[in-house]
C-alpha cells in the first residue's frame, strides 16, 4: 500500500514540474513495475533470517519514501529537466526494488511456516486490496487534504511503524542479539525522529521553497483535486499561481483581461449572453459586466476552490469588483467540455480563460473537437475568444490553436498579440462565423485598449509565424508536445 502512494506522490511531483502527466505516470509506473521484477530476482540472495531482512527492507523503504517528494522539490530547484527525469527514475527504481523483494521474502516465510496455499492466497488478497485503497485515498483525501509532501512524510512513517511492528511481534522469528537489535532500534528510532522533524517543519519548508521559486511572499498554498493553487503578495503586487504557472499579477491584469474579452466582444451588436470557461478569479467577468446591454453569464470553472478564494480574499474581491456576487452571474462548476457537450443554450459570446495546455485534460480543451462544442453553443453572430499561450515563446502552440479552430469549422479566425508587463507578449486566438470590423466602444471606459490597438495588435513579425503546424485532435494532442517544447528549452537556459 504505501509504496503505491509513493508511486502515485512521484508521479503527480513530476507532472506539477514538468507537466504531460501521461508521459510521467506512464514512465514512472513503467520503471516500478520493472524495478519490482527485479527486486524479485534479487530475493533469491535473501534465504537466512528471513524475517529480520523484511523489517530491514520496510525500514529502508520507509525513509525513501518519506524523503522523496522532499528530496525532488530540493533537486528541482537546482537541476534541469533532463537531469530531474534522472533523479526520480533513480528514486523509483529504489522503491520499486525493495518492493519487489517484500512479497517473495514473505512468501518464503510463510512457507516455512508451513501455511497453506488458502492463507497465502489470503495475504496476497489483503496485498491488492490495500493497493486498491491506497489508490482511492489518493486522490480524494491525500491530495485535498494534506498535499503531496506531508502525504509522502506521513506514508514513510507508517511504513517503519510497520517494520517496528514486525519486529516485536514476530521476535521469535529472529535471530536476535544484542547488538542486531540496538542498531534496529537506534536506526529506526532516529529514522522515526527525522521524519518528525521534517513534519513539523514542513510549512517552514513549503515556504522557504516556494520564497526561493516565487518572486514573492506565498500567502496562501493549498492543492485540491484538481491543481497546486499559490498566492503571493509584497503589499504592491498579487498574484495567482495554478501548478506553478502564473495566471495574473495585480499589476497588469487589466491588460490581458481587457485584451481576452473586449477585442471580440466590441465588434457585436449585442453582448446579452456569454459565457466565460474558467476565470474563475473573476476578472474576465469584470470586464464582460461592464456591457451595459448585458442580462447573463454562465461562468464555468472546474475548481470550486478557485471560486472561495476569489470571494474570500481581499486582493482577489478589489480586482475583481466583486463580480462573483453580480446577481447576473450563474457559477457552474464543472468541466468546460462537458459543460458545453450538455449544453443547450445559446450565447452573444463565449471566453475560454484556460490554463496553458501542460498536459492532455487541458490539452482537450483547445482541440478541434472541443472548437465543435464552441461553435454549437454560439448564435449565429455569435463570436469565441481563448487565449492561446505566447505567440513569441510558444509559437508552434500558438499557430496550432488557430489552425485547430480553422478546421472545426469557424469561418474566420482573428490571432492577436498584446504585452503584459507580467507574462511577455502574449496571444489570444478570436473566432467568428462571419467577418468583424474592429473598433472602440468608449462607454466601456477601459484601461489599456483604445482605436489605434486595432493598427497593430494583428500583426506578427515573420520570425515567429509558424506554417508547418499539426491541427490539435482529442486522439492526438500535439499541442501538449509543441508547448512543452518550447517551455523546456527556455526553462533549461535560465539553468
Amino acid at each position: 500500500m504505501c509504496s503505491i502512494i509513493y508511486e502515485l506522490l512521484i508521479s503527480t511531483v513530476s507532472s506539477y514540474f514538468l507537466g504531460d502527466s501521461v508521459r510521467q505516470f506512464s514512465i514512472i509506473i513503467g520503471f516500478y513495475l520493472a524495478a519490482m521484477g527485479l527486486g524479485s530476482w534479487l530475493s533469491r540472495y535473501f534465504v537466512k533470517d528471513l524475517m529480520f531482512s523484511f523489517i530491514w527492507i520496510e525500514i529502508i523503504l520507509g525513509l525513501v519514501g518519506a524523503f522523496s517528494v522532499p528530496l525532488c522539490y530540493i533537486y528541482f530547484s537546482y537541476a534541469d529537466f533532463e537531469g530531474f527525469n534522472i533523479f526520480i527514475l533513480g528514486l523509483i527504481i529504489i522503491i520499486g526494488t525493495l518492493t519487489g523483494l517484500e512479497v517473495p521474502i514473505l512468501t518464503q516465510l510463510l512457507q516455512g511456516d508451513k501455511l497453506e496455499s488458502k492463507e497465502l492466497s489470503d495475504v496476497l488478497t489483503l496485498d491488492y486490496i490495500g493497493a486498491l485503497v491506497a489508490t482511492l485515498i489518493f486522490p480524494f483525501v491525500l491530495i485535498p487534504f494534506m498535499g503531496v509532501y506531508k502525504s509522502s512524510l506521513l506514508f514513510g512513517f507508517l511504513n517503519i511503524f510497520i517494520g517496528v511492528a514486525n519486529f516485536i511481534f514476530f521476535r521469535s522469528m529472529i535471530e536476535r542479539t544484542r547488538k542486531r537489535d540496538a542498531i534496529l532500534w537506534t536506526v529506526s528510532i532516529s529514522f522515526i525522529a527525522l521524519i518528525g522533524f521534517a513534519g513539523f517543519r514542513a510549512n517552514q519548508f513549503i515556504d522557504n521553497w516556494n520564497t526561493s521559486v516565487f518572486k514573492h511572499p506565498v500567502v496562501y498554498n493549498e492543492s485540491t483535486p484538481y491543481q497546486n493553487i499559490i498566492l503571493t503578495d509584497n503589499g504592491a503586487e498579487f498574484r495567482l499561481y495554478l501548478n506553478s504557472a502564473i495566471q495574473f499579477s495585480s499589476r497588469d491584469e487589466y491588460r490581458y483581461h481587457e485584451a481576452l474579452v473586449h477585442v471580440g466582444g466590441m465588434q457585436l451588436p449585442n453582448v446579452k449572453h456569454v459565457a466565460i470557461l474558467g476565470g474563475g478569479e473573476g476578472l474576465a467577468l469584470r470586464e464582460v459586466l461592464k456591457y451595459p446591454e448585458l442580462e447573463s453569464v454562465s461562468l464555468i470553472e472546474l475548481d470550486p476552490e478557485i471560486i472561495e478564494i476569489s470571494k474570500e480574499f481581499s486582493q482577489i474581491r478589489t480586482l475583481n469588483e466583486d463580480a462573483l456576487s453580480d446577481p447576473k452571474v450563474d457559477i457552474i462548476n464543472d468541466d468546460a467540455f462537458v459543460w458545453l457537450m450538455a449544453n443547450e443554450k445559446k450565447f452573444d459570446l463565449i471566453i475560454a480563460d484556460l490554463p496553458d495546455p501542460t498536459n492532455e485534460s487541458l490539452s482537450r480543451l483547445y482541440s478541434i473537437s472541443f472548437y465543435n462544442l464552441v461553435q454549437n453553443s454560439l448564435n449565429e453572430g455569435g463570436a469565441f475568444v481563448t487565449q492561446a499561450t505566447s505567440p513569441e515563446l510558444s509559437p508552434s502552440a500558438f499557430w496550432c490553436i488557430e489552425k485547430s479552430m480553422i478546421e472545426s469549422g469557424f469561418k474566420k479566425t482573428y490571432p492577436y498579440s498584446i504585452n503584459v508587463p507580467s507574462f511577455g507578449n502574449w496571444g489570444f486566438v478570436l473566432a467568428s462565423k462571419q467577418e468583424m470590423d474592429f473598433a472602440i466602444r468608449p462607454e466601456l471606459e477601459l484601461k489599456f485598449l483604445e482605436a489605434e490597438s486595432f493598427d497593430h495588435i494583428f500583426y506578427f513579425p515573420s520570425d515567429i509565424k509558424v506554417s508547418e503546424v499539426e491541427s490539435n485532435r482529442l486522439d492526438r494532442p500535439v499541442i501538449m508536445k509543441y508547448y512543452l517544447k518550447h517551455w523546456r528549452s527556455l526553462h533549461a537556459e535560465k539553468i
